[in-house]
């Protein structure tokens, strides 16, 4: 499926930290990242409760929050359908847990050439016209967050903000300056979505930011045959 629809420019967006050090320092930091859900609950209530108690009436109540947990969820980290539990539980909302990311994409350790290729999909019930807020535990380029944003608006969602633990891109926004976006279609042309599937509109800020250092359309397509096998290896280092 392409991405066509951007995160919309009146979202809210909402992070604790910077980096994600600070969340790896807890003690139940690796089991709740394996899938241990009390760890989860654990890290999110020693670190999150006051930042989350304080975004209380910032969304409407009844909004439904929503994580990219992986269909498959055995052993992958449980921190981001913890923490939209806990946030239909403060926010006076509730938690979304029949939309699930079909395939696990690996994006930890990947590099942006490597999280561009590696677009996760997901499938469940969108309740027509109803208002969704993405809940994740690390955001780096947001990618897998506008994916998901994608599936919620092309099947009738809306698409009211983000809460994050930590928002590690180098741009804490998620839409694109205007001038990275001239400047991709102006020198692209519909190459970015031949690419990667991804409409140019459709970008994140972070992402955006990362083409625009490519000059022209052969050194991204070089780049990506080097961030494919630089996957293979990653994910064979790692026993799979």
């Amino acid at each position: 499926m392409e991405r066509v629809y951007a995160l919309p420019a009146e979202s809210q967006h909402f992070h604790l930290f910077t980096r994600d050090s600070d969340i790896k320092g807890h003690q139940a930091y690796s089991a709740g990242k394996s899938g241990d859900p009390d760890a989860a609950l654990q890290l999110i209530e020693d670190l999150a409760f006051e930042f989350l108690r304080g975004l209380q009436g910032e969304f409407p109540a009844g909004t439904i929050f929503v994580s990219p947990y992986a269909k498959e969820a055995t052993g992958d980290n449980a921190l981001p359908l913890i923490l939209s539990l806990m946030c239909a539980e403060l926010l006076n909302g509730e938690s979304e847990t029949d939309i699930v990311q079909l395939q696990r994409v690996f994006h930890t350790g990947a590099d942006p050439m490597e999280r561009l290729r590696l677009r996760p999909s997901f499938e469940g019930a969108v309740k027509q016209g109803a208002g969704y807020v993405l809940v994740d535990d690390v955001s780096s380029m947001g990618g897998t967050l506008a994916e998901l944003a994608n599936y919620l608006l092309l099947n009738g969602g809306e698409v009211l903000g983000t809460i994050l633990l930590v928002n590690a891109g180098r741009s804490k926004e998620f839409r694109p300056a205007n001038k990275h976006i001239q400047l991709l279609e102006e020198r692209f042309g519909d190459e970015i979505k031949n690419i990667f599937g991804i409409h140019t509109r459709a970008l994140t800020a972070n992402e955006a930011g990362y083409l625009v250092g490519f000059r022209a359309v052969d050194e991204i397509r070089n780049r990506c045959s080097k961030a494919e096998k630089e996957t293979c290896l990653r994910l064979l280092s790692k026993g799979y």
